[in-house]
């Protein structure tokens, strides 16, 4: 199980805010769910069990910094095993510039916010998942995703003003 969920869980820890302490988040998260696995009943996947736990640890972390805010998407960073052409190299730097616009976008929205976007999309975790995860009501789930996509679009036209 550790090795099929590592990746799922890491990706979410770093989306989540954890950074350089990623790692410390999935192996306590992992300890925490094998210790626990006779309270899992099955209500959702293994996989969205585990990352709630993640995602539990991870706004551990930050209650212990005292920083909820800041939340850093190096995930969002460019892949490295994407290969640059000469004729996609204009095509790159348009990419990598709307990256850091919406990264930057994302840092604004409240913890709340930044949470379900990072679940629902960049997670690419369903409604149902998302709800398991976050430990919220499903109609939380789609009215916060709502307005956090709503707010993130007023902030990424802001920018495109902004910058011409």
């Amino acid at each position: 199980m550790v090795a099929r969920h590592t990746a799922s869980a890491h990706r979410t820890a770093v989306l989540l805010g954890a950074g350089s302490d990623s790692e410390d988040v999935i192996q306590e998260a992992f300890v925490k769910a094998y210790r626990k696995l006779s309270r899992y009943r099955g209500e959702s996947s293994f996989r969205s069990w585990l990352l709630a736990i993640v995602a539990n640890e991870t706004r551990n972390l930050h209650r212990s910094r005292g920083r909820r805010d800041g939340l850093v998407l190096r995930a969002a960073a460019a892949d490295p095993t994407a290969e640059i052409t000469e004729d996609g190299a204009v095509d790159a730097v348009l990419a990598g510039e709307r990256r850091a616009s919406l990264v930057q976008a994302l840092r604004q929205l409240p913890v709340r916010d930044r949470e379900v976007i990072v679940c629902r999309f960049f997670l690419d975790l369903s409604e149902e998942e998302t709800v398991a995860a976050l430990g919220w009501p499903r109609g939380t789930v789609k009215s916060r995703t709502s307005r956090a996509l709503a707010k993130l679009r007023g902030l990424l036209d802001r920018e495109e003003v902004r910058h011409g």
